[in-house]
């Protein structure tokens, strides 16, 4: 019943456009001040205070002082998935017309084919990666998420991922999280969150400074080809 009650507490909180835009901008795992976000969501410095002491009462932001000045981050991996299946399951209720969301019309090619999602892989990209990483017998679905099998563990530590030392994580392993723009799922949870710090250390992908978008590089492509099984 306690959980029951929660709902309209943090559907309250998420209602505000204000407080949405905010959340979204740190929807990418970054901190950032909250001068930044007021002009993020286009409030005043007084308001933007206001809503954003909201948000870590809420139990969705967390924030630290350095200075005069305080910053603010999504507080956990579950608000991080709740902010993000929220905005997918809002560009799926949107009219039938246009078919294509009207959102994803807007959005620039790069951010189409490979972004970060808090702290996983989101985009074309991640969802080719999945798809292939199921078609290769890496992973087996475990009802909505998916659990990894013998070859799949064989496979991860041939890529330099050591899963033994994920394994004591409260988090679910590998989450089944639809992609916003991709309407289809990527992974989330322990095993995305691993697979993008690979991709990242490996040089797969480079990081765009205060954007969600990254580049793959020549490397990641041949990468993600001949070691996970992507078709580019």
């Amino acid at each position: 019943m306690d959980a029951l009650l929660d709902i309209p507490r943090i559907a309250n909180l998420l209602a505000d456009p204000a407080r949405a835009a905010m959340l979204w901008t740190l929807i990418d795992g970054t901190t950032r001040p909250a001068g930044e976000l007021a002009f993020a969501a286009n409030v005043s410095a007084q308001s933007a205070s206001a809503h954003l002491g909201k948000l870590v009462d809420g139990g969705l932001l967390l924030s630290e002082s350095h200075g005069r000045h305080r910053y603010f981050r999504i507080a956990s991996a579950e608000a991080a998935s709740l902010i993000e299946s929220l905005a997918s399951f809002a560009a799926t209720t949107r009219p039938r017309t246009p078919r294509q969301p009207a959102l994803v019309q807007t959005m620039p090619s790069q951010f189409l084919q490979a972004r970060t999602c808090y702290d996983h892989l989101a985009g074309e990209m991640a969802v080719k990666v999945l798809e292939a990483m199921l078609q290769a017998n890496w992973l087996e679905a475990e009802g909505k998420d998916f659990k990894l099998n013998t070859l799949g563990e064989k496979k991860l530590r041939g890529l330099g991922i050591d899963i033994s030392q994920h394994s004591n994580s409260r988090r679910v392993f590998a989450r089944c999280c639809v992609d916003l723009t991709q309407r289809r799922p990527h992974l989330a949870g322990v095993l995305g969150a691993a697979l993008l710090d690979l991709y990242v250390s490996d040089g797969w992908i480079l990081r765009t400074a205060r954007s969600r978008i990254v580049t793959i590089t020549p490397k990641g492509h041949q990468a993600f080809r001949k070691k996970i099984g992507v078709t580019i």
